[in-house]
């Protein structure tokens, strides 16, 4: 599986050795965006496309368009972990969140 990019939106592409045609779907949205192409320019010309149709469709209708990630999410933690992740931040002279958020950052590299 290989992954593609476009205005902050990612999709999943795959090739169908039968069809001999990539499809790919647009990752971690509600609605559906799919694409297909016979060739990799084809293939980016119908990733782009399908997402401005979809950017489009959500204009028409007055809608906000479904983003992937909206860069927030709630983290449950122990009472004694908390204090100590706190401690920590404020030890380095940060917010929680910057603390929390350097050590994903590391964690994911």
């Amino acid at each position: 599986m290989t992954i593609m990019h476009y205005k902050g939106y990612e999709a999943s592409v795959e090739f169908d050795e039968e069809a001999e045609i990539f499809h790919g779907e647009v990752l971690n949205l509600r609605d559906v965006i799919t694409f297909q192409g016979a060739s990799a320019g084809e293939l980016k010309q119908a990733f782009a496309d399908s997402v401005e149709d979809y950017l489009q469709f959500c204009r028409e209708r007055g809608e906000e368009p479904e983003r992937p990630y909206s860069g927030q999410f709630v983290v449950r933690t122990p009472p004694v972990l908390h204090k100590a992740l706190s401690l920590a931040a404020r030890r380095e002279g940060v917010s929680l969140n910057k603390w929390v958020t350097t050590a994903l950052e590391r964690a994911v590299k």
